[in-house]
């Protein structure tokens, strides 16, 4: 059973990372400051840091994620109740993932351990899911909307204080344009004539970018470093977030050490995101709003602040949802937010929780069946 507990939460962490990883990054590759490969890199490197500061500071939720108080202490003990967990959570992110929808592994978690714990014929306190573990999760997108908005407000007004100005590249090049040209006998001839053509403000061609200087430093290039830097943020505040949540089906069952364990899930989350997160990258760098490299590091700023608090402070907040709400905060001011698929990702939310109950309470109920 020791085996298979261990397969089953790597099966959870390689999910997550598949499923997460990309969403610190996603506003470089949406806003093209960099490349897909560069992004995914950067966001390994970031969030394997945060797993391993796991190690030291994320004793608070490894203690919620043990699922004391939420189901009979005597269930939290069983390597099936375990088991059945990590496999109905699991599952439930990494479909997601390959259907293309940023979910969040702590939902799937937490509806694992309801499913799972009705299954067994355990009593779940609603009181404390509803205190530890929904508050949060439907606080967490309402503030990160409300955050996102706000800081880009407050860094628009900056930037023109500062007389930092935005300039649209102009894309001028040689076109081939074929032309029907009268010939002495009457008819008609194709011929090749090469034009110059201009193109302006379309969005697959041309880049905003910023001109002036702030400090003596190029406003462009200034963006672009704390873009990066807000972005790696965020992916180390989502491993020290995430990573003790998976972490605590080992520490529930006692199957190792808890730091091989930390060590053991950080290593498979960073697979995860480095071999499969290219459908969720699509939806969260194009699919919920159109950005620059400006926009883009206020929405990573919004929800590295509101990710590292809630890591310090134990709340099990999703990044996916603060994320989100980020971007589509600031894609609201700024006019840009692409409704329709934004519903399709808040309805993939509606049904992760149940879908993991589900998936939990029929894994449970085969596994106690062998």
């Amino acid at each position: 059973m020791i085996p298979l507990l261990f397969l089953a939460t790597c099966f959870v962490a390689y999910s997550n990372g598949a499923n997460d990883n990309f969403k610190g990054v996603a506003s470089l590759f949406g806003s093209r400051t960099c490349s897909y490969h560069a992004a995914i890199s950067w966001a390994t490197i970031t969030t394997f840091a945060g797993s391993l500061a796991a190690i030291f500071f994320a004793e608070m939720l490894l203690k919620k994620f043990s699922g004391k108080g939420l189901v009979p202490d005597a269930l939290t003990t069983s390597q099936l109740f375990v088991l059945a967990i990590a496999l109905g959570a699991g599952a439930t992110v990494i479909l997601a993932t390959l259907t293309g929808f940023p979910i969040s592994t702590t939902h799937s978690l937490t509806g694992a351990l309801v499913g799972a714990g009705l299954m067994a014929g355990g009593r779940v306190n609603l009181s404390a899911l509803g205190r530890n573990f929904v508050l949060p999760l439907v606080l967490s997108p309402a503030l990160a909307v409300a955050l996102g908005a706000l800081v880009y407000l407050a860094f628009r007004w900056l930037r023109l204080r500062l007389g930092v100005t935005k300039e649209l590249c102009v894309c001028a090049g040689v076109e081939q344009r074929v032309l029907a040209m009268p010939q002495p006998d009457g008819l008609l001839a194709a011929q090749v004539i090469p034009h110059v053509s201009l193109t302006t403000g379309s969005e697959a061609v041309c880049t905003q970018r910023y001109v002036g200087r702030v400090l003596g430093v190029s406003a462009g290039q200034l963006v672009d470093i704390f873009h990066f830097l807000s972005a790696g943020a965020v992916s180390f505040a989502r491993g020290l977030n995430d990573t003790p949540k998976i972490a605590a089906l080992l520490l529930i069952a006692s199957v190792l050490n808890i730091h091989w364990g930390l060590v053991a899930v950080a290593v498979t989350m960073a697979f995860g995101g480095l071999l499969h997160a290219r459908k969720v990258a699509e939806t969260m760098s194009h699919k919920i709003t159109d950005m620059n490299p400006g926009q883009g590091f206020t929405a990573n700023l919004s929800t590295a602040l509101l990710v590292t608090t809630a890591g310090v402070h134990g709340l099990p907040v999703s990044t996916t949802h603060v994320s989100v709400g980020s971007l589509l905060g600031m894609g609201i001011v700024t006019g840009q937010a692409k409704w329709t698929p934004v519903l399709g990702v808040l309805a993939s939310w509606v049904v992760t929780l149940p879908c993991a109950a589900l998936l939990a309470a029929v894994a449970y109920f085969i596994v106690r069946s062998l």
